[in-house]
């Protein structure tokens, strides 16, 4: 699947999407999700960070076929958009009919102040 095939939308977009019933597919690390993501978030990681480099999730389609329906609506995200594109190309190739990547990620989110939850301290 070539991410051309994906369709981006920006992160004022995504996130007017994600209130209007998009859930919100965060493809980062568990590690990186868990320093905050938006309410309400669903973690997928696409890829693991080994002592060998990146390595993709085996599982990632099988974990998302537990959650998510071939029809429901998906904003896709990552940190900066590299991997979310990639992922957003795997469902839709899996058949994933509204499946759409964020464009510039968690950074993008969070730099507009759209809300994030944080870990408690």
């Amino acid at each position: 699947m070539a991410s051309t095939d994906v369709t981006t939308v920006d992160v004022s977009t995504a996130s007017d999407l994600v209130s209007s019933g998009h859930r919100y597919l965060d493809v980062r690390t568990a590690e990186e999700f868990n320093k905050g993501h938006p309410e309400g978030a669903i973690n997928i990681p696409y890829v693991f960070f080994t002592p060998e480099g990146k390595r993709k999730n085996p599982e990632f389609l099988d974990k998302a076929a537990e959650i998510f329906g071939k029809d429901d609506p998906i904003v896709v995200a990552c940190a900066a958009g590299a991997r979310s594109i990639l992922a957003a190309g795997d469902l839709v190739s899996a058949g994933y009919k509204n499946a759409k990547n964020m464009e510039g990620g968690f950074t993008a989110w969070s730099v507009k102040g759209l809300p994030v939850k944080k870990p408690q301290s």
